[in-house]
C-alpha cells in the first residue's frame, strides 16, 4: 500500500521544535477562506484566467490589489503600476535575469535574508555588505561605498527586516533614494512584512517613491494569506515594467499564476484578505510576547531587541559562544534555531541566533526556549 507523501509540517521530527522555521503554520492558512473564494471564480462565465493571461498580470487582480495597497499605504496606486509575480524568490530571480550579468556588482545589508544570498550566487553576482544598526541600513557607510562601487542594486529589507527585524526610519528612507538618485542604481526593497506589524504602522512602503524611477519594491501573499498560492507583485515605475512585460519568460509563457490570481482577487474583493491580516496580527503580538516572556525567564544572558512585527527575533548569545556549536548541541535537546552567520555574506555574526515566534503555538514556544536554556546551560 502507498504511503502518503509527507508535508512541511511533517518533515520536522515529531517532538523537535524548530524555532528557526520561518514558514506561517499549517494552522493559520485560511482553506475555508481560499475555497469560497476558489468556488466564487469557478462558478463564473468568465473563464479568462484558465488562458495565459497578460505578461503584465490578471486584470482584475492588479486592480483590486492597487485598491488595498492604495487603502492600507494612504497613497494612490495605480494597477498600471503593478506586476503579477510568482513571490519574492521569482521575484528576485527575474530582477536579476534582467538588470544584472555574471561578475556584477551589488550591495546588501548585513545581516540579510540568507536564501537571497543563495540566488545572488546562482547569478555569480559581486556581493558588498552594508552595515545595519537599529534604525537600518547605515545611509553613512552606504555614501562612502558608493564612491569607491557602482551597483547595479542595492537589495533590501526595509520593515521589520530579516533576521534583525529592525525597521528603516524614514529619514534614512529619504536619504537612501536620494543617493540611488544621485548614484544612478536600484533600490530593490522586499516588502514581504509590511502588513505584519503589531505596534504601530511601519513606514509607507517603497513604492511610495515612485517617482523616483529607480525604486521597485516586492510585496508577497506568502506571509499575509497562504505561500503556497505562489503569488507576489512588484511595484514599480511604468518605465520598468516595460523592461519585464517583454522579456522572453513572459513571451514565452505569459502571465505568472492567472489562476491563483483569479482566486485572490475575491479574497480581496470579499474583505476576508484584510480580515486575515489583522487575525494573523492579532496571534502573532500575543506570540511575541509570550516569547519575549520565555526569553526573559529562561534565557537572560541572551541580549535583543523585541521585534514590533514580522516573524523573527535576533538574539546574542554570552560572549565567546559560537552560535553554530550551540546549534551542534541543541540538536540532541530537540530544538533548532538558525546561525548569525548565515546571514551575513562576510560569515560574521557567529554569536547571533535567529529565532522565530510565528510557526509555534504559545506552548510550544515556552517549550522550545527551554529546551534551549536546557542545551545552553548544560555542561
Amino acid at each position: 500500500m502507498n504511503q502518503p507523501l509527507p508535508t512541511y509540517q511533517t518533515q520536522i521530527p515529531q517532538g523537535f521544535i524548530d524555532l528557526g522555521a520561518g514558514d506561517p503554520p499549517l494552522s493559520l492558512l485560511p482553506l475555508d477562506l481560499l475555497r469560497e473564494a476558489a468556488q466564487v471564480s469557478l462558478s463564473q462565465k468568465d473563464n479568462s484566467f484558465l488562458q495565459y493571461g497578460t505578461e503584465q498580470g490578471f486584470g482584475p487582480c492588479r486592480a483590486a490589489l492597487a485598491e488595498f495597497l492604495g487603502n492600507g499605504e494612504g497613497f494612490m496606486v495605480r494597477p498600471e503600476n503593478l506586476f503579477i509575480t510568482n513571490g519574492i524568490s521569482g521575484s528576485l530571480n527575474l530582477i536579476c535575469d534582467l538588470f544584472t550579468q555574471p561578475g556584477d556588482t551589488i550591495f546588501v545589508e548585513e545581516p540579510t535574508y540568507f536564501l537571497a544570498l543563495k540566488i545572488f550566487a546562482d547569478h555569480k553576482l559581486n556581493l558588498i555588505s552594508i552595515p545595519t544598526d537599529e534604525s537600518g541600513l547605515v545611509i553613512d557607510v552606504l555614501e562612502e561605498k558608493l564612491k569607491e562601487d557602482h551597483p547595479k542594486f542595492l537589495y533590501f529589507i526595509p520593515t521589520f527586516q530579516n533576521p534583525t527585524g529592525h525597521t528603516l526610519t524614514q529619514e534614512r528612507r529619504d536619504r537612501l533614494v536620494d543617493l540611488s538618485q544621485k548614484h544612478d542604481f536600484l533600490l530593490i526593497a522586499d516588502e514581504v512584512y509590511q502588513f505584519l506589524y503589531f505596534t504601530q504602522r511601519p513606514p509607507k512602503s517603497f513604492a511610495s517613491y515612485l517617482n523616483a524611477e529607480n525604486v521597485i519594491a516586492m510585496g508577497t501573499f506568502s506571509k499575509i494569506l497562504a505561500p503556497g498560492l505562489r503569488l507576489g507583485w512588484l511595484h514599480l515605475h511604468a518605465k520598468n515594467i516595460k523592461q519585464f512585460v517583454e522579456c522572453g519568460l513572459l513571451d514565452s509563457g505569459g502571465g505568472l499564476n492567472p489562476f491563483a490570481s483569479a482566486i485572490v482577487t475575491e479574497v480581496i474583493k470579499s474583505g476576508g484578505f484584510e480580515k486575515n491580516i489583522k487575525t494573523l496580527n492579532e496571534i502573532y503580538s500575543s506570540r511575541v510576547k509570550v516569547m519575549d516572556q520565555a526569553l526573559r525567564k529562561y534565557l537572560p544572558q541572551l541580549t535583543y531587541t523585541v521585534p514590533h512585527g514580522g516573524y523573527f527575533f535576533w538574539a546574542q548569545l554570552p560572549e565567546g559562544m559560537p552560535a553554530s556549536s550551540l546549534r551542534e548541541k541543541a540538536i540532541q535537546f530537540k530544538v533548532d534555531f538558525r546561525p548569525g552567520n548565515k546571514f551575513s555574506s562576510t560569515g560574521g555574526f557567529r554569536d547571533r541566533i535567529r529565532i522565530g515566534f510565528a510557526f509555534y503555538e504559545s506552548a510550544e514556544i515556552v517549550e522550545g526556549i527551554t529546551r534551549l536554556a536546557n542545551c545552553l546551560n548544560s555542561k
